[in-house]
């Protein structure tokens, strides 16, 4: 068997739906014209849930998961509502809810879909997964949950369903490098992969699957981490109060770090940067070497820093943020401000 899985949510309209079915096939070259995209955020679907919007469902009559899939599937929700880095739609199981999820026959996939899904948002969605022993021209599928002891070419349930709920949240597929490099980097995949090749039992969203998530979705928190699939510049802006100072006297010096505003960062755009580190540099007016000054604190208002300096002659700031490790945030200096010292 075969251990690709092609999943080729092709979204088709009809009015505001959008259906997309996962989909095996022998075939690995598919995504290769578009993996200059591979490491930026992944394409996404039209349509956004509202933020934090909850999204209940249930099992469809008369197709209703075995047992072991239902617990794969409710985990599956659990994922993408755990690892979403974002305010982004939740999932959970609730009986008697409108949105409905069923596994076998009956499945309105692609005929050569695995599992699938369709999306209405704000209001509705659909998944469906094909049944244990479909017969595909590749083979039989097989479901790891199945199993007592899951066998190399099964497809784990958890997994095929955590990129459906990713498609349901917004995510189109990560166009991935042909040497597959950065498979990891996203769930939501064009081909999925069974055991054990790398990324088959992945049960939490990557980077990349963050990335588009937080771009559309905005982030939980002002201090909360950037996906490092994103690159977004920063800007930080540094004032004194005062301005000016008695030989001896005290200004407090501010610095503002926000995201740039740039429109391709959607919802990203000018959110303050909290909790970070931002460092404050000091020159003697007419002179170029700049010494540190020490390590601003957090402000009162999300995205601001201070540090109050006793001043002895004319001096020149400015503040520093340095790209922090494990962000997808870039560095930014401050404008130089200048504080006037009297006799």
């Amino acid at each position: 068997m075969n251990t690709r899985m092609w999943m080729s949510d092709r979204a088709r309209v009809r009015s505001v739906r959008w259906l997309a079915c996962a989909v095996a096939a022998v075939i690995a070259l598919l995504v290769a014209a578009t993996s200059v995209t591979a490491h930026g955020p992944d394409p996404i679907f039209s349509g956004r849930w509202n933020q934090n919007q909850s999204l209940q469902f249930s099992w469809r009559a008369g197709s209703v998961p075995a047992a072991a899939y239902q617990t794969a599937i409710k985990a599956a929700a659990a994922d993408a509502s755990a690892t979403r880095g974002s305010q982004a739609a939740t999932f959970g199981y609730a009986t008697g809810a409108s949105n409905l999820i069923g596994y076998g026959v009956g499945a309105t996939c692609s005929p050569i879909g695995i599992a699938c899904f369709s999306r209405s948002a704000p209001t509705s969605f659909s998944m469906w997964m094909r049944e244990q022993g479909h017969k595909f021209d590749w083979g039989s599928l097989r479901w790891c949950q199945a199993y007592t002891t899951w066998p190399d070419g099964c497809y784990d349930v958890e997994n095929i369903m955590l990129d459906e709920f990713g498609h349901v949240e917004i995510l189109d597929h990560h166009s991935t490098f042909t040497s597959e490099s950065d498979y990891t980097d996203a769930v939501v995949q064009t081909g999925s992969h069974a055991k054990p090749k790398a990324g088959w039992n992945a049960h939490a969203f990557g980077r990349c699957d963050v990335a588009s998530l937080q771009l559309q979705y905005d982030m939980q928190g002002w201090g909360a981490k950037y996906s490092t699939c994103l690159d977004l510049a920063t800007t930080l802006a540094l004032t004194a109060n005062p301005t000016a100072v008695a030989k001896g006297g005290t200004t407090t010096l501010t610095a503002t770090l926000k995201v740039a505003n740039v429109s391709s960062y959607v919802r990203l755009a000018l959110n303050p940067v909290a909790l970070r580190s931002v460092t404050l540099q000091q020159r003697a007016a007419g002179t170029t070497a700049w010494l540190p000054a020490g390590t601003m604190a957090y402000g009162s208002t999300s995205g601001t820093y201070t540090k109050s300096l006793s001043l002895q002659s004319r001096t020149e700031f400015r503040a520093v943020f340095a790209k922090p490790p494990g962000e997808g945030l870039r560095a930014a200096t401050s404008p130089t401000v200048t504080v006037a010292v009297g006799q």
